[in-house]
């Protein structure tokens, strides 16, 4: 593989992580994210489903993107999430029955979840397998991770715990409006703000060091070369 190809298919994983990561900087699929965010092992094991049946997705749908005709396309794209949302709650079901009773509802609802159906629509289906499962992977990790920041910093104002285990002092009291709805709202939105702020920074630094490199290259190609001078 070249170096070309491992630079494309970096940039597909990195994409998914932080400058297109779904839950904090698109803001979609935000259902589970609000609903299922109350313990840091709940966001990590549906984050986990999300990129399995991300991938899964990806190289049915890259695979068979030169034979499914587009009149029908969306219709199969669902059948395979579909089948692959299938196997994800019953692997869930059998290996993790007590997260797979607190997520509930939501595992069934990954189907129905606009981020798969749109990266199988706008990139899978467009794209080799290798670029397909690349970007797959960056989405599902970004996802996950996500996913489990925002339930852990829940769990940890809400219940003193971090993936069951107390963390916090005795002196503390927990914030019980962190277990509730409400308390996913909030922390999402300190979350996205503080994000979009950090960003917001280092891109004005970017943008800062770009015009100092500029402003200094007429300047040294106006120089005299060494040893030209007596000539």
């Amino acid at each position: 593989m070249s170096r070309h190809w491992v630079r494309v298919l970096a940039q597909d994983v990195f994409r998914g992580i932080w400058p297109e990561n779904p839950p904090l900087r698109m803001l979609i699929g935000m259902c589970p994210v609000l609903a299922i965010t109350t313990a840091a092992i709940n966001g990590l094991i549906m984050g986990m489903a999300v990129t399995g049946v991300l991938m899964v997705t990806a190289l049915v749908v890259s695979s068979l993107r030169r034979v499914i005709p587009g009149d029908v396309r969306i219709p199969v794209f669902v059948v395979i999430i579909a089948t692959a949302v299938t196997v994800a709650d019953l692997l869930l079901a059998g290996l993790v029955p007590a997260v797979h009773e607190a997520l509930g509802i939501f595992v069934p609802l990954i189907v129905v979840n606009c981020l798969i159906l749109a990266r199988a629509e706008a990139f899978a289906s467009k794209q080799p397998v290798p670029r397909a499962l690349a970007d797959a992977l960056g989405m599902g990790l970004g996802e996950t991770w996500g996913l489990t920041l925002v339930a852990a910093i829940r769990e940890m104002l809400g219940a003193g715990t971090l993936f069951g285990h107390r963390v916090t002092v005795g002196g503390f009291e927990p914030l019980r409006v962190f277990s509730l709805p409400p308390g996913a709202f909030l922390t999402l939105g300190v979350l996205v703000a503080g994000l979009n702020w950090a960003a917001r920074l280092y891109q004005e630094a970017a943008r800062r060091r770009a015009v100092r490199r500029a402003s200094g290259e007429p300047a040294l190609a106006g120089m005299p070369v060494a040893g030209g001078g007596g000539r």
